[in-house]
């Protein structure tokens, strides 16, 4: 048991941060595979759904549900309100989308500081589930246990919508081909603003609920952002269980890789970016599923 009480840990905090992760990377992976849109100021997005989640959050069932109720709806405000400022770039390629998106994201920061202040706000979990549980003889937050849960419950949801909605048919058919799409009456670009408003509603969901866990801080945003890129890189644009594998591999590297090899974790994870960026000389074509 000595190797378990070394690792245990660790691994499930992966698993919890690894799902925050593809709630985050599957919004942006859908909106770049959807409409060629560059997004880097999605991490400012979960850093708002955080930030709101450590204001409205009590302890209780109710303010712990307004708080995620209200991260995502304005996760899904911003997304629709980055579509909006986006769409005058979106022919000019993606170094105009991430200068634009760049120059959002700084403004944002500045603006969550200065209304939230320069201190990392700690966030409270719902009181009942606040507490610890026994897991192989080890003590264990329970609101991590919870979180795991509710993404995958969240990451499922999206996966049927995708792939059994009549929204998930129209966002596969954008992905495979815009045109065609067109010619059956449906605006693409109108499915591209959904997607964003999807997104960012992801990510700001992800926010509130990393909140308890991560807690919220001028520095959210851009670590979020940070491993969100490199999960849809190792995982491609148009797929989404490889983003999951990703995520969760970046999620473990960040925890149970810090304990197993101090200092080499991170090297190895952009290592292995930088095989799959010079391997991956296009991306490959199909749906996105």
């Amino acid at each position: 048991m000595g190797w378990l009480d070394v690792y245990l840990v660790p691994f499930i905090d992966g698993i919890a941060y690894g799902v925050l992760l593809f709630l985050v990377a599957a919004g942006m992976m859908a909106a770049f595979a959807v409409g060629g849109t560059l997004n880097l100021a999605h991490g400012a997005v979960f850093a708002l759904g955080a930030y709101l989640c450590a204001v409205l959050s009590d302890g209780t069932w109710t303010g712990f549900a307004a708080a995620v109720l209200v991260g995502a709806a304005a996760g899904a405000g911003c997304g629709g309100l980055l579509a909006a400022a986006l769409a005058p770039v979106r022919a000019r390629g993606h170094l105009a989308q991430a200068l634009l998106t760049m120059g959002i994201a700084f403004i944002a920061a500045d603006l969550m500081r200065t209304v939230f202040g320069p201190a990392d706000r700690p966030t409270p979990a719902p009181r009942a589930i606040a507490g610890t549980v026994r897991m192989f003889g080890h003590a264990y937050p329970a609101y991590r246990l919870a979180l795991i849960v509710a993404a995958v419950l969240v990451a499922a949801g999206g996966w049927w919508v995708l792939t059994r909605s009549r929204a998930g048919a129209l966002v596969r058919a954008a992905v495979d081909d815009a045109d065609m799409l067109a010619t059956l009456g449906v605006n693409p670009a109108l499915v591209h603003v959904g997607v964003m408003v999807a997104a960012g509603g992801l990510a700001g969901l992800a926010g509130a609920f990393g909140a308890p866990v991560i807690g919220a801080g001028p520095a959210t945003a851009t670590t979020v952002l940070l491993w969100s890129l490199v999960v849809v890189v190792l995982g491609g644009m148009r797929s989404v269980p490889l983003t999951l594998v990703a995520a969760l591999g970046v999620g473990q590297a960040q925890t149970l890789g810090v304990v197993a090899i101090p200092g080499l974790a991170p090297f190895l994870l952009f290592a292995a970016m930088t095989v799959v960026l010079v391997a991956r000389s296009r991306a490959p074509e199909g749906t996105l599923a």
